[in-house]
Protein backbone atom coordinates (compact mmCIF):
# COMPACT_ATOMS: atom_id res chain seq x y z
CA UNK A 1 0.00 0.00 0.00
CA UNK A 2 1.23 3.47 -0.80
CA UNK A 3 -0.22 6.11 1.48
CA UNK A 4 0.30 9.76 0.75
CA UNK A 5 -0.89 13.17 1.79
CA UNK A 6 -3.38 14.49 -0.73
CA UNK A 7 -2.43 18.08 -1.60
CA UNK A 8 -5.84 19.60 -2.25
CA UNK A 9 -5.90 23.17 -3.47
CA UNK A 10 -7.44 25.58 -0.99
CA UNK A 11 -6.92 28.73 -3.01
CA UNK A 12 -10.65 29.25 -3.27
CA UNK A 13 -11.01 29.94 0.44
CA UNK A 14 -9.18 31.59 3.28
CA UNK A 15 -11.29 29.78 5.86
CA UNK A 16 -9.03 27.25 7.67
CA UNK A 17 -12.03 25.11 8.58
CA UNK A 18 -13.03 24.83 4.93
CA UNK A 19 -9.41 24.08 4.07
CA UNK A 20 -9.43 21.19 6.54
CA UNK A 21 -12.61 19.73 5.04
CA UNK A 22 -11.24 20.21 1.53
CA UNK A 23 -8.10 18.25 2.38
CA UNK A 24 -10.07 15.42 3.99
CA UNK A 25 -12.67 15.00 1.23
CA UNK A 26 -12.49 11.44 -0.05
CA UNK A 27 -10.04 10.44 2.66
CA UNK A 28 -6.29 10.95 2.95
CA UNK A 29 -4.95 7.65 1.60
CA UNK A 30 -5.37 4.99 -1.05
CA UNK A 31 -4.09 1.53 -2.03
CA UNK A 32 -1.77 1.19 -5.01
CA UNK A 33 -0.28 -1.82 -6.73
CA UNK A 34 3.49 -2.35 -6.54
CA UNK A 35 3.55 -4.59 -9.64
CA UNK A 36 2.19 -3.94 -13.13
CA UNK A 37 -0.86 -5.72 -14.56
CA UNK A 38 -0.58 -4.68 -18.20
CA UNK A 39 -1.51 -7.84 -20.05
CA UNK A 40 -2.49 -11.50 -19.72
CA UNK A 41 1.06 -12.55 -18.79
CA UNK A 42 1.18 -10.04 -15.92
CA UNK A 43 -2.27 -11.16 -14.79
CA UNK A 44 -1.25 -14.80 -14.76
CA UNK A 45 1.71 -13.97 -12.51
CA UNK A 46 0.01 -11.55 -10.13
CA UNK A 47 -3.17 -13.59 -9.87
CA UNK A 48 -4.30 -16.97 -11.13
CA UNK A 49 -2.70 -19.34 -11.99
CA UNK A 50 0.70 -18.07 -10.82
CA UNK A 51 -0.41 -16.98 -7.37
CA UNK A 52 -1.29 -20.57 -6.48
CA UNK A 53 2.40 -21.47 -6.46
CA UNK A 54 3.08 -18.84 -3.81
CA UNK A 55 0.03 -19.86 -1.77
CA UNK A 56 1.18 -23.48 -1.77
CA UNK A 57 4.68 -22.53 -0.69
CA UNK A 58 3.33 -20.47 2.23
CA UNK A 59 1.01 -23.29 3.25
CA UNK A 60 4.03 -25.60 3.45
CA UNK A 61 6.30 -23.00 5.10
CA UNK A 62 4.17 -20.36 6.86
CA UNK A 63 7.12 -18.07 7.56
CA UNK A 64 7.37 -17.39 3.81
CA UNK A 65 4.36 -15.11 4.16
CA UNK A 66 6.82 -12.44 5.27
CA UNK A 67 8.80 -12.74 2.04
CA UNK A 68 6.02 -13.08 -0.50
CA UNK A 69 3.27 -10.80 0.83
CA UNK A 70 3.13 -7.33 2.33
CA UNK A 71 2.69 -8.71 5.87
CA UNK A 72 6.23 -7.96 7.03
CA UNK A 73 5.87 -4.24 6.34
CA UNK A 74 2.28 -3.48 7.27
CA UNK A 75 0.80 -2.35 10.58
CA UNK A 76 -2.81 -2.38 11.71
CA UNK A 77 -3.78 0.92 13.35
CA UNK A 78 -6.56 -0.24 15.67
CA UNK A 79 -8.97 1.88 17.72
CA UNK A 80 -12.38 1.65 19.31
CA UNK A 81 -12.81 5.43 19.24
CA UNK A 82 -13.07 5.85 23.00
CA UNK A 83 -10.21 8.31 23.62
CA UNK A 84 -9.62 10.19 20.38
CA UNK A 85 -7.12 13.03 20.68
CA UNK A 86 -8.71 15.56 23.03
CA UNK A 87 -12.21 14.68 21.83
CA UNK A 88 -12.89 11.70 24.06
CA UNK A 89 -15.33 8.89 23.27
CA UNK A 90 -16.58 9.87 19.82
CA UNK A 91 -16.95 6.40 18.34
CA UNK A 92 -15.25 4.40 15.58
CA UNK A 93 -16.54 6.29 12.54
CA UNK A 94 -15.53 9.68 13.92
CA UNK A 95 -12.09 8.28 14.78
CA UNK A 96 -11.29 7.33 11.18
CA UNK A 97 -9.80 10.71 10.12
CA UNK A 98 -7.30 10.35 12.95
CA UNK A 99 -6.49 6.74 12.08
CA UNK A 100 -5.98 7.69 8.43
CA UNK A 101 -3.69 10.47 9.60
CA UNK A 102 -1.72 8.00 11.68
CA UNK A 103 -1.39 5.71 8.67
CA UNK A 104 0.01 8.40 6.41
CA UNK A 105 2.50 9.40 9.11
CA UNK A 106 3.71 5.80 9.27
CA UNK A 107 4.35 5.93 5.53
CA UNK A 108 5.68 9.48 5.34
CA UNK A 109 8.14 9.24 8.23
CA UNK A 110 8.94 5.52 8.51
CA UNK A 111 8.24 3.99 5.12
CA UNK A 112 5.82 1.61 6.84
CA UNK A 113 2.44 0.76 5.34
CA UNK A 114 -0.50 0.99 7.73
CA UNK A 115 -4.22 0.22 7.58
CA UNK A 116 -6.77 2.06 9.75
CA UNK A 117 -9.12 -0.32 11.56
CA UNK A 118 -11.92 1.21 13.65
CA UNK A 119 -13.78 -1.39 15.70
CA UNK A 120 -17.48 -1.27 16.58
CA UNK A 121 -16.88 -2.79 20.01
CA UNK A 122 -15.39 -1.59 23.28
CA UNK A 123 -15.26 -4.71 25.46
CA UNK A 124 -11.77 -5.94 26.28
CA UNK A 125 -12.58 -9.53 25.31
CA UNK A 126 -14.18 -8.44 22.02
CA UNK A 127 -11.29 -6.21 21.03
CA UNK A 128 -8.67 -8.82 21.87
CA UNK A 129 -10.52 -11.56 20.00
CA UNK A 130 -11.07 -9.35 16.95
CA UNK A 131 -7.44 -8.25 16.68
CA UNK A 132 -6.18 -11.80 17.18
CA UNK A 133 -8.38 -12.94 14.29
CA UNK A 134 -7.10 -10.11 12.08
CA UNK A 135 -3.44 -10.63 12.99
CA UNK A 136 -2.44 -13.02 10.17
CA UNK A 137 -2.59 -10.08 7.74
CA UNK A 138 -0.22 -7.81 9.69
CA UNK A 139 3.37 -7.58 10.87
CA UNK A 140 2.45 -5.41 13.87
CA UNK A 141 -0.42 -3.71 15.65
CA UNK A 142 -0.50 -0.07 16.74
CA UNK A 143 -3.24 0.43 19.31
CA UNK A 144 -4.54 3.97 19.17
CA UNK A 145 -6.94 6.14 21.17
CA UNK A 146 -8.30 3.36 23.41
CA UNK A 147 -9.26 4.68 26.83
CA UNK A 148 -7.55 3.73 30.09
CA UNK A 149 -7.54 1.50 32.01
CA UNK A 150 -8.77 -0.96 29.33
CA UNK A 151 -5.83 -0.09 27.06
CA UNK A 152 -3.34 -1.65 29.50
CA UNK A 153 -5.08 -5.02 29.60
CA UNK A 154 -5.76 -5.04 25.86
CA UNK A 155 -2.11 -4.47 25.04
CA UNK A 156 -0.93 -7.06 27.55
CA UNK A 157 -3.33 -9.75 26.39
CA UNK A 158 -2.65 -9.16 22.71
CA UNK A 159 1.10 -9.38 23.23
CA UNK A 160 0.64 -12.63 25.15
CA UNK A 161 -1.52 -14.06 22.35
CA UNK A 162 0.50 -12.91 19.31
CA UNK A 163 4.11 -13.13 18.14
CA UNK A 164 4.14 -9.73 16.44
CA UNK A 165 4.81 -6.32 18.01
CA UNK A 166 1.87 -4.75 19.85
CA UNK A 167 2.39 -1.08 20.67
CA UNK A 168 -0.04 1.33 22.31
CA UNK A 169 1.31 4.62 21.03
CA UNK A 170 -0.62 6.82 23.47
CA UNK A 171 1.41 5.14 26.20
CA UNK A 172 4.82 4.33 24.84
CA UNK A 173 5.25 6.87 22.05
CA UNK A 174 4.58 9.71 24.45
CA UNK A 175 6.89 8.18 27.05
CA UNK A 176 9.76 7.71 24.59
CA UNK A 177 9.66 11.26 23.25
CA UNK A 178 9.22 12.78 26.73
CA UNK A 179 12.16 10.81 28.10
CA UNK A 180 14.39 11.84 25.18
CA UNK A 181 13.49 15.49 25.72
CA UNK A 182 14.13 15.22 29.47
CA UNK A 183 17.57 13.67 28.92
CA UNK A 184 18.49 16.58 26.67
CA UNK A 185 16.97 19.19 28.97
CA UNK A 186 19.17 17.85 31.76
CA UNK A 187 22.21 17.83 29.49
CA UNK A 188 21.77 21.37 28.21
CA UNK A 189 21.45 22.68 31.76
CA UNK A 190 24.38 20.65 33.12
CA UNK A 191 22.34 18.28 35.23
CA UNK A 192 21.90 14.51 35.54
CA UNK A 193 18.50 12.85 35.24
CA UNK A 194 19.22 11.01 38.49
CA UNK A 195 19.23 14.34 40.34
CA UNK A 196 15.73 15.32 39.22
CA UNK A 197 12.38 14.98 40.95
CA UNK A 198 9.50 14.94 38.48
CA UNK A 199 5.75 15.31 38.87
CA UNK A 200 3.36 13.92 36.27
CA UNK A 201 -0.14 15.36 36.03
CA UNK A 202 -2.30 12.58 34.65
CA UNK A 203 -2.48 8.89 35.54
CA UNK A 204 -3.96 7.62 32.30
CA UNK A 205 -2.20 5.74 29.53
CA UNK A 206 0.47 8.37 28.85
CA UNK A 207 1.12 9.33 32.47
CA UNK A 208 1.62 5.76 33.65
CA UNK A 209 3.90 4.91 30.73
CA UNK A 210 6.01 8.06 31.19
CA UNK A 211 6.44 7.25 34.87
CA UNK A 212 7.57 3.70 34.09
CA UNK A 213 10.07 4.88 31.50
CA UNK A 214 11.47 7.62 33.72
CA UNK A 215 12.04 5.05 36.45
CA UNK A 216 13.81 2.80 33.92
CA UNK A 217 15.86 5.77 32.74
CA UNK A 218 17.09 6.46 36.28
CA UNK A 219 15.04 9.48 37.35
CA UNK A 220 15.78 10.59 40.91
CA UNK A 221 12.11 10.41 41.86
CA UNK A 222 8.74 10.82 40.16
CA UNK A 223 5.26 11.29 41.56
CA UNK A 224 2.12 10.65 39.51
CA UNK A 225 -1.03 12.66 40.20
CA UNK A 226 -4.60 11.84 39.20
CA UNK A 227 -7.82 13.76 39.86
CA UNK A 228 -7.63 12.89 43.55
CA UNK A 229 -4.04 13.92 44.03
CA UNK A 230 -0.75 12.07 44.40
CA UNK A 231 -0.76 8.34 43.71
CA UNK A 232 0.95 6.66 46.66
CA UNK A 233 1.20 3.17 48.15
CA UNK A 234 -1.70 2.40 50.41
CA UNK A 235 -4.14 4.90 48.92
CA UNK A 236 -7.40 3.07 49.19
CA UNK A 237 -8.96 3.86 45.81
CA UNK A 238 -6.15 2.78 43.45
CA UNK A 239 -6.77 0.58 40.43
CA UNK A 240 -4.38 -2.32 39.87
CA UNK A 241 -2.44 -0.26 37.33
CA UNK A 242 -2.10 2.71 39.69
CA UNK A 243 -1.15 0.44 42.58
CA UNK A 244 1.59 -1.03 40.42
CA UNK A 245 3.00 2.39 39.56
CA UNK A 246 2.69 3.55 43.18
CA UNK A 247 5.03 0.74 44.20
CA UNK A 248 7.90 2.08 42.07
CA UNK A 249 7.38 5.85 42.30
CA UNK A 250 7.05 8.60 44.91
CA UNK A 251 10.04 7.53 46.98
CA UNK A 252 9.64 10.58 49.20
CA UNK A 253 6.11 9.53 50.14
CA UNK A 254 4.31 12.73 49.14
CA UNK A 255 0.59 12.78 49.84
CA UNK A 256 -1.91 15.45 48.93
CA UNK A 257 -2.61 17.47 45.83
CA UNK A 258 -0.73 18.23 42.61
CA UNK A 259 0.20 21.56 44.18
CA UNK A 260 1.72 19.77 47.17
CA UNK A 261 3.79 17.57 44.84
CA UNK A 262 5.02 20.49 42.70
CA UNK A 263 6.52 22.41 45.59
CA UNK A 264 10.27 22.19 44.99
CA UNK A 265 9.89 19.83 42.02
CA UNK A 266 12.42 19.95 39.19
CA UNK A 267 10.14 18.71 36.41
CA UNK A 268 6.47 19.07 35.53
CA UNK A 269 5.02 16.75 32.88
CA UNK A 270 1.42 17.42 31.96
CA UNK A 271 -0.69 14.84 30.13
CA UNK A 272 -4.03 15.57 31.73
CA UNK A 273 -5.43 18.89 30.58
CA UNK A 274 -6.67 21.38 33.13
CA UNK A 275 -4.71 24.41 34.29
CA UNK A 276 -1.97 24.74 36.88
CA UNK A 277 -2.19 28.15 38.59
CA UNK A 278 0.84 30.40 38.25
CA UNK A 279 1.29 30.66 42.01
CA UNK A 280 1.72 26.87 42.10
CA UNK A 281 4.21 26.95 39.22
CA UNK A 282 6.18 29.55 41.16
CA UNK A 283 6.80 27.00 43.96
CA UNK A 284 8.83 24.71 41.68
CA UNK A 285 12.61 24.55 41.95
CA UNK A 286 14.69 27.22 40.30
CA UNK A 287 15.69 26.26 36.75
CA UNK A 288 12.92 23.68 36.51
CA UNK A 289 11.65 21.98 33.34
CA UNK A 290 8.01 22.30 32.29
CA UNK A 291 6.59 19.89 29.72
CA UNK A 292 2.93 20.94 29.45
CA UNK A 293 1.64 18.67 26.69
CA UNK A 294 -2.15 19.02 26.70
CA UNK A 295 -3.59 20.11 23.34
CA UNK A 296 -4.70 22.61 22.32
CA UNK A 297 -4.37 24.29 25.72
CA UNK A 298 -1.22 23.37 27.69
CA UNK A 299 -1.66 22.93 31.43
CA UNK A 300 0.81 25.78 31.86
CA UNK A 301 0.95 28.29 29.02
CA UNK A 302 4.49 28.75 27.68
CA UNK A 303 4.38 32.46 28.47
CA UNK A 304 3.84 31.60 32.13
CA UNK A 305 6.21 28.63 32.07
CA UNK A 306 9.12 30.69 30.77
CA UNK A 307 8.95 32.95 33.81
CA UNK A 308 10.10 30.05 35.98
CA UNK A 309 11.52 27.24 33.80
CA UNK A 310 14.88 26.74 32.11
CA UNK A 311 13.33 24.46 29.48
CA UNK A 312 9.72 24.50 28.27
CA UNK A 313 8.07 21.94 25.99
CA UNK A 314 4.49 21.48 24.79
CA UNK A 315 2.50 19.23 22.49
CA UNK A 316 1.93 22.07 20.04
CA UNK A 317 3.74 22.72 16.78
CA UNK A 318 3.68 26.51 17.16
CA UNK A 319 6.05 26.52 20.16
CA UNK A 320 9.62 25.19 20.44
CA UNK A 321 10.24 21.68 21.77
CA UNK A 322 7.12 19.91 20.52
CA UNK A 323 6.66 16.51 22.18
CA UNK A 324 5.22 14.71 19.17
CA UNK A 325 4.75 10.94 18.97
CA UNK A 326 5.56 11.01 15.26
CA UNK A 327 9.19 11.25 16.38
CA UNK A 328 8.91 7.72 17.75
CA UNK A 329 6.34 5.33 16.33
CA UNK A 330 7.36 5.25 12.63
CA UNK A 331 10.98 4.39 13.43
CA UNK A 332 10.04 1.99 16.22
CA UNK A 333 7.84 -0.07 13.93
CA UNK A 334 10.29 0.22 11.03
CA UNK A 335 13.04 -1.20 13.25
CA UNK A 336 10.86 -3.91 14.72
CA UNK A 337 9.56 -4.99 11.32
CA UNK A 338 13.03 -4.88 9.77
CA UNK A 339 14.18 -7.69 12.06
CA UNK A 340 10.72 -9.29 12.31
CA UNK A 341 10.64 -8.80 16.07
CA UNK A 342 8.12 -10.76 18.09
CA UNK A 343 7.49 -7.84 20.45
CA UNK A 344 8.66 -4.37 21.43
CA UNK A 345 10.58 -4.62 24.69
CA UNK A 346 11.40 -2.05 27.34
CA UNK A 347 14.99 -2.14 26.11
CA UNK A 348 13.86 -1.30 22.57
CA UNK A 349 11.84 1.65 23.86
CA UNK A 350 14.79 3.01 25.84
CA UNK A 351 17.03 2.54 22.80
CA UNK A 352 14.56 4.57 20.75
CA UNK A 353 14.58 7.36 23.34
CA UNK A 354 18.38 7.45 23.45
CA UNK A 355 18.64 7.52 19.66
CA UNK A 356 16.08 10.31 19.44
CA UNK A 357 17.92 12.38 22.03
CA UNK A 358 21.22 11.80 20.24
CA UNK A 359 19.95 13.26 16.95
CA UNK A 360 20.29 16.80 18.32
CA UNK A 361 22.90 16.13 21.01
CA UNK A 362 25.39 18.49 19.36
CA UNK A 363 22.82 21.21 18.69
CA UNK A 364 21.21 21.58 22.09
CA UNK A 365 19.76 24.83 23.35
CA UNK A 366 16.90 25.35 25.81
CA UNK A 367 14.69 25.93 22.75
CA UNK A 368 15.88 22.72 21.05
CA UNK A 369 15.97 19.65 23.27
CA UNK A 370 14.09 17.45 20.80
CA UNK A 371 14.27 17.21 17.00
CA UNK A 372 11.61 18.51 14.64
CA UNK A 373 9.26 15.85 13.24
CA UNK A 374 10.60 16.89 9.82
CA UNK A 375 14.22 16.22 10.73
CA UNK A 376 15.17 13.52 8.23
CA UNK A 377 17.71 12.03 10.65
CA UNK A 378 15.06 10.92 13.14
CA UNK A 379 13.43 7.86 11.60
CA UNK A 380 16.69 6.23 10.40
CA UNK A 381 18.31 6.74 13.82
CA UNK A 382 15.35 5.29 15.72
CA UNK A 383 14.95 2.44 13.22
CA UNK A 384 18.59 1.39 13.57
CA UNK A 385 18.57 1.63 17.37
CA UNK A 386 15.37 -0.40 17.71
CA UNK A 387 16.54 -3.12 15.32
CA UNK A 388 19.86 -3.44 17.17
CA UNK A 389 18.10 -3.53 20.54
CA UNK A 390 15.71 -6.22 19.30
CA UNK A 391 18.67 -8.42 18.42
CA UNK A 392 20.31 -7.78 21.81
CA UNK A 393 17.08 -8.58 23.60
CA UNK A 394 16.59 -11.84 21.72
CA UNK A 395 13.25 -10.95 20.09
CA UNK A 396 14.52 -10.58 16.50
CA UNK A 397 13.92 -13.29 13.91
CA UNK A 398 16.33 -11.81 11.36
Amino acid sequence: MAAEIIHTSTQDTDDPVDAVFALHRGGKMEIRATVPVRDADDLSLAYTPGVAKVCTAIAEQPELVNDYTWKSNVVAVVTDGTAVLGLGDIGPEASLPVMEGKAILFKQFGGVDAVPIALACTGVDEIVETVVRLAPSFGGVNLEDISAPRCFEIERRLQEALDIPIFHDDQHGTAIVSTAALWNAAKVTGREIGSLRAVISGAGAAGIAIAKMLVAAGIGDVAVCDRRGVVYEGRGDLTDVKAEIAAVTNKTGIKGSLADALAGADVFIGVSGGTVPEDVVATMAEGCFIFAMANPNPEIHPEVAHRYAAVVATGRSDFPNQINNVLAFPGIFAGALQVRATRITEGMKLAAAKALAAVVADELTPQKVIPSPFDERVAPAVTKAVAEAARREGVARL
